[in-house]
C-alpha cells in the first residue's frame, strides 16, 4: 500500500502544469476587441428591430382597446388577428436573431471561433514544447485558489500569436 502511494506521489510530481488567463489574452488581441464591438453593434441593431415590432403590436392593442366598443364582431376579430400576427412577427424575428442557432450565434461563431482556434493552437504548441500535462484557465471558474505567476503562460501565448505585452 505504501509503495502505491509512493509511486502515485512520484507520478504526480512528474506532471507539469501551467496557468493562463483567457480574459487577459482576449483583451490583448485587437481582432477580438473589434469582433466584440461588431457583435455589440449588430446586436443593438437587431434588438431595435424587434423592439420596433413589439411597440407596433402594443400600439395596435391600445388602439384596439380604445375603439373596441365601436367595432363590429368582424372588425374585432380582424384587429385581434392583426395584433397576434404582429406579436408573432416580433417573436419570430427575435428567435431568428437571438435564438440558439440564430444569426447572432452564427455571427459570433464566424468572428470569434477563428481567434479561439488560434489561441488554442498556440497554447497546445507551448504545452507540448514545455511538457505541460495540464493548462488551466485562471479566468474561468475552475476553483483555483492559488496559481504561481511563474507558471502563467498568458504572455507567452500572446507572443506566439504575434502580440507583445
Amino acid at each position: 500500500m505504501m509503495l502505491v502511494m509512493l509511486v502515485s506521489a512520484m507520478t504526480m510530481s512528474a506532471q507539469k502544469f501551467a496557468l493562463l488567463d483567457m480574459e487577459y489574452i482576449m483583451k490583448n488581441i485587437p481582432a477580438y476587441e473589434r469582433a466584440n464591438e461588431q457583435l455589440n453593434q449588430v446586436s443593438k441593431k437587431w434588438q431595435a428591430e424587434v423592439e420596433a415590432l413589439n411597440t407596433e403590436a402594443s400600439t395596435m392593442y391600445k388602439n384596439y382597446q380604445n375603439e373596441v366598443v365601436f367595432l363590429s364582431e368582424e372588425q374585432k376579430k380582424d384587429r385581434q388577428e392583426s395584433i397576434m400576427k404582429k406579436e408573432k412577427e416580433a417573436s419570430d424575428l427575435k428567435r431568428k436573431y437571438f435564438g440558439p442557432e440564430g444569426e447572432l450565434y452564427k455571427k459570433r461563431e464566424s468572428l470569434i471561433s477563428p481567434i479561439q482556434d488560434e489561441i488554442w493552437n498556440a497554447v497546445k504548441d507551448i504545452a507540448e514544447l514545455r511538457g505541460y500535462s495540464l493548462v488551466l484557465d485562471r479566468a474561468s471558474d475552475t476553483g483555483i485558489i492559488y496559481g504561481s505567476p511563474k507558471i502563467d503562460i498568458s504572455n507567452e501565448v500572446l507572443q506566439k500569436l504575434g502580440y507583445s505585452n
